[in-house]
C-alpha cells in the first residue's frame, strides 16, 4: 500500500473508532434513562436522516443492486446489535460491555479478512495481538467478580457487529455514504417493529432525545467513515483498528462517570495506542 493510501486509512479507521467510541459512550449513558430498544429507535431515525441528507447533497452515484442488498443486510444486522448493546450497556458497566462485544466482532471478521485476502505482514500481526491484548485488559474484570452483567448480551451484539463488518464489506466501491444511509434505513425499520411489537414502555425524557439523537448522528457517521476505511485497506486491518472504539468509550466512562480505571486498564490502553501504526504499517 503506498505511503498516501496508508495515512488516508488511517485516518479513516481512526475518524471511526473515536465516533463510534464517544456515540457509544453517550448511546450507554442515555439508555440508563430510558427503554434501550426506544433509545435505539430514536438514534437509527436521526442518523437516516443525517446520512440521506449529506449522500443527496453530495450527488455521489447510487449503489448497485447487489451492493445495495448488501448494505441492506448489514444495516439489519447492525442494527439488532446496537440495540442489544445499548441494553447490555444499561445493564453493565460500559468498561466491561462495549471491548467483550468488539473483540468478537473483530476475532470473526479478522479470521474471515485472512481466509479471503491471505496473511497480512509480520509487523501487522503483532499489532493484531497488542490490540487483542489491549482490548482484553481493558474488559477484563476486576477484584475476581465473577460473570458481569450484560455480559450475555454483549456477546450476542458482538455477533451482529461481525455481520455488519463483514456484510459492508461486501459493498465493493459503491458510495460510502449512500451504503451507510441504505444500512440505517433497514436497522431503523427492524428497530421500529421490535419496537412496534415488543415494548409497552415507549416515554422518553427530553435528554434521552436529545442524546439519543446525537449518538444516531456519530455511530452513522462512524459507518459511513468505516466503509472507506475497508474501501482503502485490508477488511482485518480495519476492523481491528476500527474495533479499538472501547477505549474511547472507557476513557469517557472514566473522566465523566468516574467509572474505577485500574493499572491493568492503562497497560491496555497503552498496548491498544502501540497497536495502532503497526497495523496500519
Amino acid at each position: 500500500m503506498p505511503v498516501s493510501s496508508q495515512f488516508v486509512f488511517t485516518g479513516y479507521s481512526l475518524a471511526t473508532l473515536c465516533s463510534w467510541g464517544t456515540g457509544d459512550f453517550i448511546g450507554g449513558y442515555a439508555a440508563k434513562r430510558a427503554n434501550a430498544f426506544v433509545l435505539a429507535a430514536l438514534a437509527h431515525a436521526c442518523g437516516l436522516i443525517l446520512m440521506t441528507t449529506v449522500a443527496l447533497l453530495s450527488g455521489g452515484p447510487f449503489p448497485s443492486r447487489t451492493s445495495a442488498l448488501w448494505a441492506i443486510a448489514a444495516g439489519l444486522s447492525g442494527g439488532a446489535a446496537l440495540a442489544i448493546f445499548y441494553r447490555a450497556l444499561a445493564s453493565g458497566k460500559m468498561g466491561l460491555i462495549a471491548p467483550t462485544s468488539a473483540v468478537l466482532a473483530a476475532v470473526i471478521s479478522v479470521s474471515y479478512g485472512i481466509f479471503t485476502e491471505g496473511l497480512p505482514h509480520a509487523i501487522q500481526l503483532v499489532g493484531f495481538v497488542l490490540a487483542a491484548i489491549g482490548i482484553f485488559l481493558i474488559s477484563r474484570p476486576e477484584g475476581g467478580a465473577g460473570r458481569p452483567e450484560g455480559l450475555s448480551l454483549a456477546f450476542f451484539a458482538g455477533l451482529g457487529f461481525a455481520g455488519f463488518f463483514l456484510c459492508m464489506k461486501q459493498t465493493g466501491g459503491s458510495s460510502a455514504l449512500w451504503s451507510a444511509a441504505l444500512a440505517r434505513l433497514s436497522s431503523f425499520v427492524l428497530v421500529c417493529t421490535i419496537v412496534l411489537v415488543g415494548v409497552t414502555e415507549r416515554s422518553i425524557q427530553r435528554t434521552g432525545v436529545l442524546l439519543g439523537g446525537l449518538a444516531g448522528c456519530l455511530d452513522v457517521t462512524g459507518t459511513a467513515l468505516y466503509v472507506r476505511a475497508s474501501q482503502t485497506g485490508r477488511l482485518d486491518a480495519a476492523v481491528v483498528l476500527t474495533s479499538l472504539y472501547p477505549a474511547v468509550t472507557v476513557l469517557l466512562a472514566r473522566l465523566l462517570l468516574k467509572e474505577h480505571f485500574t493499572r491493568w486498564k492503562v497497560v491496555g490502553m497503552l498496548a491498544a495506542i502501540l497497536a495502532v501504526p503497526m497495523i496500519a504499517l
